[in-house]
């Protein structure tokens, strides 16, 4: 039996402004989407999902961290963009002997994590 990943879903309340985060400011490459979900990262194996929160079950997982992490090829240009356009940090852009790392906020206020490896 194979078992593979499809996707991880983070849930909002408002996918309006979710869609400026991740499409827009973030730069993720959107897959497809509908009246309550989009789906990023087409044809790359597992997507994630970015899904209103319709069901009581789902509203007390948004705003919290997701515990994602997206790697990006140049972070400090991002970080620095996205402070500019005001985006909320979680953890400001911090230099480690492992790499470079930054935990954004969502219009939700869930929390992403980036790297540079």
């Amino acid at each position: 039996m194979a078992v593979t990943m499809k996707n991880v879903v983070i849930f909002v309340r408002d996918l309006a402004g979710a869609k400026k985060f991740y499409k827009d400011q973030l730069g993720l490459p959107l897959a497809q989407e509908s009246q309550m979900m989009m789906e990023f990262f087409p044809g790359e194996g597992a997507s994630l999902g970015v899904a209103t929160a319709m069901h009581e079950a789902a509203f007390p997982l948004v705003g919290r961290h997701t515990g994602i992490t997206l790697r990006v090829d140049d972070i400090v240009d991002l970080c620095r963009r996205l402070t500019e356009e005001g985006v909320r940090f979680a953890e400001p852009l911090e230099a480690s002997p492992w790499g470079k790392m930054a935990v954004v906020c969502d219009p939700d206020g869930n929390q992403i994590a980036l790297v540079d490896r």
